[in-house]
């Protein structure tokens, strides 16, 4: 089933939010309608965590996981860490990374099974997190 919803008049969800099949996560910010659809589809299912990634509402951009991990930028707060660890499944690994190309939503793209990332990718940070 697909929902439409938008993120305080902008379309493009995936920059706000990011969706695996362990856990969702959404930005805090004054907006019940994008929530709603959220904990109304997957509340049941799997958990909605509401945070921010170093102090940004683009949690799509930010961040780049599935069902065994996590990857965060290196501007990603101790707090905002700490709550992740406290909110995700024990069996999600959390990994902060130091990367220029830090909106690591943009520059992988992966799956449960396999990830793609842009060729200007550290190699050092690949594999870091499940």
């Amino acid at each position: 089933m697909a929902l439409r919803t938008q993120f305080q008049n902008s379309s493009e969800i995936g920059v706000f939010a990011k969706l695996t099949n362990s856990y969702c996560l959404v930005p805090v910010a004054e907006c019940e309608a994008f929530y709603s659809v959220f904990e109304g589809e997957l509340a049941d299912v799997i958990k909605v965590i509401h945070t921010t990634v170093g102090g940004c509402r683009i949690i799509g951009r930010l961040s780049v996981g599935n069902k065994n991990g996590l990857l965060l930028p290196n501007s990603t707060t101790d707090k905002e860490l700490q709550h992740l660890r406290n909110s995700l499944p024990d069996s999600v690994k959390i990994a902060r990374v130091e990367e220029r190309l830090s909106a690591l939503g943009n520059v992988i793209a992966c799956n449960d099974y396999v990830a793609l990332v842009h060729p200007d990718l550290d190699r050092g940070d690949r594999g870091s997190a499940g």
